[in-house]
């Protein structure tokens, strides 16, 4: 743990770790070094195929080829990748490697010391590999696989082939440890993938297939006419869509018309009830004239009357009114009175009787409305029938539909599959022709090239680069130590990390400490935080622990012991209590070791954790500041003992030097 704040942080973290940083350089330096000049160079030799337009590299189904406007262009694949899977594959590797072998067991040995040093090492290297194959085999662990198959392997992976999007060239790359082998191994892959290429697009079986599928699609274009035919004509119709239209609307129709017939039935029936009502409500026969005279009756009354108001009137000048002869004559007159009333004014004498007219036309017009009726309910009759004959054939016919539906379909694409065969009979035929005359769409643009500079490794540049790249390298080293290191440098960050006072930092010193400014200032500092005001009234116990032995628990408490002293204090070093105006120091080092150490800091007012630098790593001081606030509650502050400043004096005088110079 260091904190780095400034340029001189990062000169100590270079320095703590400069051990570290010139072993990376070193091994950096020494396995780019062996690289550049013992790993196994690589030649390589190119050649560019340009790949022509033409039907060859038209890799859409026939049903879909001729149908451009269906297919997005966008979802065409490119023929040209088709090409390279056909270089690239097994059958055409493996007769390379048989050729390459062939070659290989009739090539002479190589001369010279060096080469041939490189030749029976290598024989040797694959004998030992042989071996262990074997070996392996033996526990089957690995498949037996022959040196054809081996070599054709290893071809596959040095061997690469590409093309830039969008281009018709193909461009052939292969690196091998020879460039005289490796232009030889191109152009041997070139020849060898022509000629399997246009003997397996040899398209004279093609033109026959072709020709035997047009045959094919006519017969059955024929029998699915045949059959579409004879169902047609079973229903009486040219065309199914056509004949169930027709259906439906002469149904619809009919419905229509059987809707008006029942509405006028029913608005007649209700006719024929009202002109029942109105013939039965009128009389048959009306008088057409009649002869009236006066009632004679009456007359007789009458006269008779006025003979007894004339009696009464001469009764009365003899009698009063309420004479008994005067009420007999008045009861008479009121008889005679009631007798006239009671009687007709007239009386018909003759009279001329006809037929009611109105009763003899609303008569003929009832007539006529049953008829009407008859007429219709035998008009709705013959409009239910046809009603259901239609709907039977109706029902024929979409039972039939969904046969001749798919003898419609099958017709269909039968016709177009013929069109197209017919089309492509053409086309296969033009190919055959082609193929007969050797003629292919892939053409040779670049021969397969010697280039006898290597492309690996490039050892110029290696062992140009070799002392940069192993720089960096050794700072990367720094780096990742710098990350994993556990070990407390300084008190930086001390206080946020572990939660506890950091009181100094003692620097190590190489000579007497006395004499050392900086030991003396940190000495002071831990001298400044002690509680001394209370050492008159009950004394003080200052306990000084560490985690493990040896981290100088010991020699601070002797010169804080010679600092207190010179201060005109009385100091002890032991375990007993304090007396008023007295010191003690508590040695309880080892805490982690010595459960006496436990002990003797109960009695401590203040506690301090001495920690030595670069020595003390986070884990174990974590640890004891855990035992510490478990067992006492309390670590009242951290010392760094040792600290030391690793970089060198030279170096310090040196960036002096540069800053008195700016």
């Amino acid at each position: 743990m260091i904190e780095i704040r400034t340029f001189r942080d990062l000169l100590r973290l270079f320095f703590i770790f400069f051990r570290e940083f010139k072993l990376a350089v070193v091994a950096t330096l020494v396995v780019v070094l062996l690289g550049a000049f013992l790993l196994p160079t690589s030649f390589e030799s190119s050649a560019r195929l340009l790949v022509k337009p033409g039907r060859d590299t038209n890799t859409l189904p026939i049903e879909v080829a001729d149908r451009q406007s269906i297919v997005m262009p966008a979802t065409q694949r490119d023929p040209i990748l088709d090409e390279e899977r056909m270089l690239t594959g097994r059958p055409i590797s493996r007769q390379v490697a048989e050729r390459y072998l062939e070659e290989l067991a009739n090539a002479p040995r190589p001369e010279g010391f060096l080469p041939t040093v490189k030749y029976y090492v290598g024989q040797a290297v694959s004998g030992a590999i042989e071996l262990v194959r074997g070996f392996f085999q033996l526990l089957g662990l690995a498949e037996e696989q022959t040196p054809v198959d081996r070599l054709a392997t290893k071809l596959e992976d040095k061997f690469s082939v590409t093309h830039a999007p969008g281009s018709s060239v193909m461009e052939i790359r292969f690196r091998w440890s020879d460039p005289a082998v490796a232009q030889s191994v191109v152009q041997s892959w070139v020849d060898l993938y022509l000629e399997e290429r246009t003997r397996a697009l040899g398209r004279r079986s093609l033109y026959d297939f072709y020709l035997n599928q047009s045959e094919a699609s006519s017969a059955e274009i024929l029998k699915l006419k045949q059959e579409l035919t004879a169902g047609l004509d079973e229903l009486g119709a040219i065309g199914m869509e056509a004949h169930l239209q027709n259906l439906s609307e002469r149904i619809n129709q009919l419905r229509t018309d059987r809707f008006n017939t029942r509405r006028l039935i029913s608005s007649t029936e209700g006719s024929l009830a009202t002109l029942d009502q109105q013939i039965k409500s009128l009389p048959a026969e009306i008088s057409t004239s009649r002869e009236v005279a006066l009632n004679p009756v009456q007359q007789d009354l009458l006269r008779m009357l006025n003979g007894k108001r004339a009696e009464r009137q001469d009764l009365l000048r003899t009698f009063t009114e309420n004479a008994p002869p005067v009420k007999s004559i008045d009861e008479t007159i009121a008889s005679l009175e009631a007798m006239v009333k009671a009687e007709a004014d007239t009386l018909q004498v003759s009279q001329n009787r006809a037929p009611n007219p109105i009763a003899e036309r609303l008569r003929s017009n009832f007539m006529d409305q049953q008829s009407d009726l008859a007429r219709l309910k035998a008009q709705l009759i013959r409009q239910e029938e046809q009603l259901n004959i239609l709907e039977e054939e109706r029902v024929k016919a979409l039972s039939v539909e969904p046969e001749l539906a798919r003898l419609q379909r099958e017709l269909t694409a039968a016709e177009k599959n013929f069109a197209l065969y017919d089309e492509s009979l053409e086309k296969a035929r033009i190919d055959r022709e082609l193929d007969n005359s050797r003629i292919s769409n892939i053409a040779m643009i670049e021969q397969a090239t010697f280039n006898p500079s290597r492309v690996f490794p490039k050892s110029l540049l290696m062992l140009v680069l070799a002392l940069p790249l192993s720089i960096l390298v050794g700072f990367l080293a720094i780096y990742f130590c710098y990350l994993l290191d556990q070990r407390i440098h300084d008190g930086g960050r001390f206080a946020d990390k572990f939660g506890v006072p950091l009181w100094t930092t003692l620097p190590e010193v190489s000579g007497d400490p006395t004499q050392n400014s900086a030991f003396l200032a940190a000495l002071y500092r831990l001298y400044g935080l002690l509680p001394l005001d209370q050492v008159g009234e009950r004394g003080l116990v200052f306990g000084l622990t560490s985690a493990r032995r040896g981290e100088g628990v010991s020699f601070i408490i002797g010169h804080l012991r010679r600092l207190l002293e010179e201060r005109g204090y009385k100091v002890r070093v032991g375990d007993a209590p304090a007396q008023s105006g007295e010191i003690v120091l508590l040695d309880a080092s080892a805490l982690l070791s010595s459960p006496e150490s436990f002990v003797n800091l109960r009695r401590a007012d203040l506690v301090a954790l001495v920690v030595e630098a670069q020595q003390s790593n986070i884990p174990t001081v974590a640890h004891a500041i855990g035992v510490l606030n478990t067992a006492f509650n309390k670590v009242d502050g951290v010392i760094i003992n040792r600290r030391r400043f690793e970089v060198p004096d030279r170096v310090l005088r040196v960036i002096a030097k540069v800053r008195g110079a700016v």
